[in-house]
């Protein structure tokens, strides 16, 4: 009771200070100049991917329209991260009101949800196409891939909205600097002035079913369509099942390394510079690299992109 009237009377932080990903002006304007760089060129990229996919009927197939969801996750993406990121850079520690706070964290933690599971249906996908390919118009009809699709973007919604209302509804009395580039979870519970112990199990709990979830889902197709090639007769056959499914295991691996490394564990994180390092991977470089992995291994998208050029 008498922890309560305390913080009650305790002054509410009304906005967080990010400290941004470096502190050095020298440092700043360099960093500015490559992050503005790749956002422009991620954004180029991604938009390239979506528009593709929309305008050429041949790029209609299940997994290029998972592709074109991707790209409209990572164009909103780096929409919600890049922005601070850059505005720290530019003009040194930036000041975020509450609400601005939680709304970045509410889409940033929609849109990972999303990506998760995409990226679990993507490899759905190339089970079916790679060990039931008799069945794969059935099983990959586009009813099923735009239930798939939309399972991803409300299911990340409502994840997104179970975490966020825990976070916003912890007291935050001071100190209320962030040593981040954008308003993260572990960030936020490392400010907390009460308990976090049931927002920390309901993050943890998220994390093990998206997070892990996903993983096992994304490894078991994996595993089955690892037995499935080494079962085919031919070299020429095996290298060719392999190629359709190499670019999104590059993906997968670049983005759950970083991911589940941060948040797949119960406790704050601690060397927030590591965090920070770690969260450029995800919300820099894998939007960026993502388009450039896709289209190095799909053949269809290069060839459209070069249709695009010459009819341009």
């Amino acid at each position: 009771m008498e922890r309560s009237l305390e913080l009650g009377n305790m002054t509410r932080v009304q906005e967080f200070v990010l400290l941004g990903l470096s502190t050095s002006p020298e440092r700043r304007q360099v960093l500015f100049a490559v992050f503005l760089t790749l956002h422009l060129l991620t954004l180029l990229e991604n938009a390239l991917i979506v528009f593709l996919v929309r305008s050429h009927t041949e790029l209609h197939k299940p997994m290029d329209f998972f592709l074109g969801h991707l790209s409209c996750l990572e164009l909103c993406y780096v929409s919600v991260t890049m922005p601070s990121l850059l505005a720290g850079l530019w003009t040194g520690p930036c000041h975020v009101p509450f609400p601005a706070c939680m709304a970045q964290l509410f889409f940033f933690v929609s849109l990972i949800c999303t990506e998760c599971a995409l990226l679990a249906s993507m490899a759905c996908d190339r089970y079916v196409a790679i060990c039931r390919p008799l069945h794969y118009p059935l099983l990959m009809r586009p009813q099923v891939c735009l239930g798939l699709a939309g399972t991803s973007w409300l299911g990340g919604l409502l994840v997104s909205v179970v975490k966020t209302a825990c976070i916003a509804s912890l007291s935050y009395c001071g100190p209320n600097v962030l040593n981040h580039f954008f308003c993260d979870v572990s960030p936020l519970l490392n400010l907390s002035c009460t308990h976090v112990a049931l927002t920390e199990l309901v993050d943890f709990l998220s994390a093990i079913v998206i997070l892990w979830g996903s993983l096992l889902v994304a490894i078991a197709s994996y595993v089955a369509i690892a037995r499935s090639v080494l079962r085919m007769p031919s070299a020429a056959a095996r290298r060719k099942a392999f190629s359709t499914c190499a670019s999104h295991l590059v993906v997968v691996g670049i983005f759950y390394s970083a991911t589940l490394f941060i948040y797949a564990r119960p406790s704050r994180v601690e060397a927030m510079d590591l965090h920070k390092v770690l969260s450029v991977i995800y919300t820099v470089a894998t939007p960026m690299c993502n388009p450039v992995i896709y289209c190095l291994g799909n053949r269809e998208v290069q060839a459209a992109f070069r249709r695009t050029l010459r009819g341009s």
